[in-house]
C-alpha cells in the first residue's frame, strides 16, 4: 500500500528534496510494516458533505446530568427506544431512552440489569479490562440481541465478543482468541454500513502484535454478526486473519463512520502521539515501528515508510487528548453538524474535531483555507498527515466533568457524555459525589 500523499510531494519538492517512492524522511529501520497480499477497491472519492459553519462552542448547549452513581460506565448504545450502557467492573444496564431524553438525576436502578457481569463466562477485570464495548443488532428489537466485548481470564487474560439474546437469555460466543492484558484491550465495537460489526482490538501491551496480521491484536476487525470475515476485508496471506480490515494500532478505543460511510477512529498513543485516523482498507497504521512526523526522533516517521497509512490527526509529544470514544455527529445534531467528537480521558475535556477536505484539493478558496468549518482551534495539516482532510480541533469542557470515556448521538438529537472518574485515575477534584455519570448535552436553543 502506498501511503503517499499530495502534501509530502508538493513539500518535497519545494524543498527540493530529491525523492523515491514519496519517502522524504530518515531511512527505515530494519523492521517491516505487515502489508496484505490483496486489497479491495478503495473507492474513495471527494464527500459531499461538509461541517458546519462557525466555531462550536460549550455554549452552543446545556448540560444535565441524567444518570448518577454508576461504576465506571465504558460505552452506551440507543436502539428502539432502549439506551444500553456497560460497566466496567460489571455488566449491561438498559434505561429507557426516553428517559435520559427527558428526566435529571436518576440513579443506576433507574435502569435494569439485563445482563450480570458474573453472567459472562470467565469475565475479568484487570487494570483497564472488563466490561467494555457494548452495540446493538442492526435490526432490534427483532432479533433482540446485544453484543458485548469483555475482558476474561482462561488460562491467562484475553477478550472475547458475545451475542446476547434478550429475549431468550443466551448467550453465545462471536469472536474469542482476541489478546488481552491489563492495558490495551481496545474493546469499542460498533455496526456500520451494510451491517457490518467493527471490533477494535488493542496491543495488548504486545507493541510487536500490532504488526502480526494472524494477531487479532493492535487490529481494526470487521466481521459478520456471527463471527465470519466480510467477504471484502483485505487478504493478509495464509496466515493473516481475514477479519482484519487495517492493522499497526496502539490501543484505539473509538470508532464511528462519516456521512459517506467511511470508519473514523481514535487511539491512544505512546507518551501523547494520539490518533484520528479516516480508515484505508487494508491500512498499516504503523504501529510500533512508525507513529509521527520527521521531528519525533523516538519513532520512525510516517513519511519514510511508503507502506504506512497516515492519520489525520497526531497530536504529537507535548498533547494528548487521551482519546476514547468518539461519535460524528450528523444533521441530527445540528449544532455540531458533521463534526467529529471525541471523550478525552486525561485531557478531561471533550474534543470537537472538524475535518475539512483538503485545501490543496478541492476546497482552496483563495486563501489557503478548507471549505467549511474554521479558522480557530488546532490546525493538522502537516505534510506527512493524510491529505484527504484538514483536521481542526477545538476543546471544550475542559475539566469540567472530569475524565471523558464515550460520547453517543441520542434519537432525541442530544449528545451522551460517559464520564470514568472511578477508575483509579482520576485527580483534582474527581471523583465528585454522584460520580460516575451520564450526562446529556442538549442544543440551547431547543
Amino acid at each position: 500500500m502506498n501511503a503517499c500523499t499530495r502534501r509530502r510531494l508538493l513539500a518535497a519538492v519545494g524543498l527540493s528534496i530529491a525523492i523515491a517512492g514519496c519517502s522524504t524522511g530518515s531511512e527505515p529501520d530494519a523492521r517491516e510494516l505487515a502489508t496484505p497480499e490483496s486489497v479491495p477497491d478503495d473507492d474513495w472519492s471527494t464527500p459531499e458533505w461538509r461541517p458546519g459553519e462557525g466555531t462550536p462552542a460549550e455554549d452552543d448547549v446545556v448540560a444535565t446530568t441524567v444518570v448518577a452513581g454508576l461504576e465506571v460506565p465504558w460505552d452506551l448504545a440507543f436502539a428502539d427506544g432502549d439506551a444500553f450502557v456497560t460497566e466496567r467492573d460489571g455488566g449491561v444496564r438498559r434505561f429507557d431512552a426516553s428517559a435520559l431524553a427527558e428526566d435529571a438525576a436518576l440513579g443506576p436502578d433507574g435502569g435494569e440489569t439485563v445482563l450480570p457481569g458474573d453472567a459472562l463466562p470467565n469475565r475479568s477485570a484487570p487494570g483497564e479490562g472488563g466490561t467494555l464495548g457494548v452495540a446493538v443488532h442492526p435490526d432490534y428489537p427483532d432479533p433482540a440481541a446485544v453484543f458485548v466485548y469483555y475482558t476474561v481470564d482462561e488460562n491467562g487474560i484475553g477478550n472475547r465478543l458475545v451475542r446476547y439474546d434478550l429475549e431468550a437469555d443466551d448467550l453465545e460466543p462471536v469472536l474469542e482468541g482476541i489478546p488481552g492484558a491489563s492495558i490495551h484491550n481496545g474493546g469499542r465495537i460498533a455496526f456500520g454500513p451494510e451491517g457490518a460489526l467493527w471490533v477494535l482490538t488493542g496491543d495488548a501491551d504486545d507493541p510487536a502484535l500490532a504488526q502480526d496480521p494472524g494477531s487479532r491484536a493492535g487490529a481494526v476487525l470487521r466481521i459478520a454478526p456471527d463471527g465470519d470475515p466480510h467477504p471484502r476485508n483485505p487478504d493478509w496471506g495464509a496466515d493473516g486473519d481475514r477479519r482484519t480490515y487495517t492493522l499497526g494500532h496502539r490501543n484505539p478505543q473509538g470508532i464511528d463512520f462519516t456521512p459517506q460511510g467511511r470508519p473514523v477512529i481514535a487511539e491512544h498513543g505512546p507518551s501523547a502521539r494520539d490518533e484520528v485516523s479516516v480508515l484505508r482498507p487494508g491500512g498499516n497504521y504503523g504501529w510500533d515501528i512508525v507513529r509521527g512526523g520527521p521531528d519525533d526522533s523516538e519513532y520512525g516517521s510516517y513519511d519514510a515508510y511508503d507502506d504506512a497509512a497516515p492519520p489525520v490527526v497526531n497530536t504529537g509529544p507535548g498533547t494528548t487528548m487521551a482519546p476514547s470514544g468518539i461519535a460524528f455527529a450528523d444533521d441530527a445534531v445540528g449544532f455540531w453538524e458533521n463534526r467529529l467528537l471525541v471523550a478525552g480521558l486525561a485531557s478531561s475535556a471533550l474534543h470537537v474535531v472538524t475535518l475539512s477536505p483538503d485545501a490543496g484539493d478541492d476546497g482552496d478558496d483563495g486563501d489557503g483555507a478548507a471549505n467549511g468549518g474554521d479558522e480557530s482551534g488546532v490546525r493538522y495539516d502537516a505534510p506527512w498527515l493524510d491529505d484527504r482532510f484538514t483536521a481542526t480541533v477545538n476543546t471544550l469542557f475542559d475539566g469540567a466533568f472530569g475524565r471523558l470515556r464515550h460520547v453517543e448521538p441520542g434519537p432525541d438529537g442530544s449528545l451522551y457524555l460517559l464520564t470514568s472518574n472511578r477508575d483509579g485515575r482520576a485527580s483534582g477534584a474527581f471523583p465528585r459525589e454522584g460520580d460516575d455519570r451520564i450526562i446529556r448535552l442538549e442544543a440551547a436553543n431547543s
